[in-house]
């Protein structure tokens, strides 16, 4: 039986540690606002003013209409105008440009004839994202222009009717102008919550060790459960006060669009949290140091969340054996949560599945953690 005296006694114990230790505070509730600012806006995955080199051998009306399509789009930025073939490969090479394209001295007259137009690009591969989305948005727009003028063309031969096999009509949901902003911001919450819940709670009981009330617990009659759950509360409200932060910031200073319900996101959070918690809980109940617990915690938390999680890297092009991995990882369901409620706006009944998960993530580690504890304190 849990005595709500003895871990309310406990929860006092560690909040006045934490009001008492300026530097937790300060780890606490500084890190979350500089890793937000710092994610927020160093960390984007938009592909654009990407800078091109161009040779017109034709210098027609037409082409010098493509080059303006390129570098009005915002994706292109036009900073050599090249002179010869020699020219251009220079600049890839130099990584003056990342893209050089050749209009040829036929480019208008095959337009208007078929439509189509052969264009010689060199990209440099060496960032190979960079480069594939650079072709893609190439494509795209030239795909446009030559469709345009091919019609323009039809319709002044007096031809009514084109027929066009296939036009597709594309609607982006959710973030339909594609700011890669809008998907980091909220998995960037997860991250943020796991690093910081079990950096904090990883110093608790290795602290009592090395400063000697380690003994005194274990002298009370204070069980491994209500110990577990005593230095949990403080650490519980700090977190929700980071996660407050953070939402805060998302709103006014990111403009990241909320569409679920906010009384949910904070309750999920709760599961998040305490499974957070706990995991930090864990590591200082095994560490002999609190530098070790620090790293460890860090190591542990920040590296598989970041990268296993799908926060950055989708999980379906990892390996097979990667992808199982990730299952373990609880970020990634916490995420999954995030994004369904911030840009989706969906309840429960679709993210039941990750959070049963997140649940069952929260329970093992609270008990792994209690019964490690018990074990020390008899």
């Amino acid at each position: 039986m849990i005595s709500i005296h003895r871990t309310l006694a406990v929860a006092r114990k560690e909040t006045w540690h934490v009001v008492r230790d300026t530097r937790s505070l300060y780890l606490a509730l500084g890190i979350p606002v500089m890793l937000l600012f710092l994610f927020g806006y160093a960390l984007s995955l938009d592909v654009d003013n990407i800078p091109l080199a161009v040779w017109d051998q034709e210098r027609s009306p037409q082409s010098r209409e493509l080059i303006d399509r390129l570098t009005s789009s915002g994706y292109f930025r036009l900073v050599l105008y090249a002179d010869s073939f020699q020219e251009m490969v220079r600049a890839v090479d130099e990584r003056v440009v990342t893209v050089s394209i050749t209009i040829p001295y036929d480019f208008t007259r095959n337009v208007l004839r078929t439509g189509g137009a052969d264009i010689q690009a060199f990209l440099d591969a060496s960032d190979s994202t960079r480069a594939g989305i650079a072709i893609t948005y190439f494509e795209s727009i030239l795909a446009i222009f030559l469709d345009d003028h091919f019609k323009k063309e039809l319709a002044r031969q007096a031809v009514t009717k084109v027929q066009i096999p296939l036009e597709p009509r594309v609607r982006l949901l959710y973030n339909p102008e594609l700011q890669s902003r809008i998907n980091i911001i909220p998995g960037l919450i997860a991250i943020i919550l796991m690093v910081i819940a079990a950096l904090i709670t990883s110093q608790t009981i290795v602290r009592e060790r090395e400063s000697g009330t380690m003994e005194q617990l274990i002298s009370t009659p204070v069980k491994a459960s209500e110990l577990v759950i005593g230095k949990l509360v403080p650490y519980f409200v700090l977190g929700y006060v980071d996660l407050l932060v953070v939402y805060l910031m998302s709103q006014f200073v990111f403009a990241v669009p909320f569409r679920g319900s906010v009384l949910l996101m904070f309750l999920l959070s709760a599961l998040f949290l305490v499974g957070s918690l706990s995991l930090g809980l864990l590591i200082s109940a095994f560490a002999d140091s609190q530098l070790f617990a620090t790293q460890f915690a860090l190591l542990g938390t920040f590296l598989p969340s970041f990268i296993l999680s799908g926060f950055v890297f989708p999980i379906a092009n990892m390996p097979s054996v990667i992808q199982a991995f990730s299952y373990i990882v609880p970020a990634r369901y916490y995420i999954t949560i995030l994004r369904g409620i911030y840009l989706k706006g969906v309840g429960l009944e679709v993210l039941l599945f990750p959070v049963i998960l997140l649940a069952f993530f929260g329970l093992i580690t609270a008990f792994l953690a209690s019964t490690r504890l018990g074990k020390q304190l008899q």
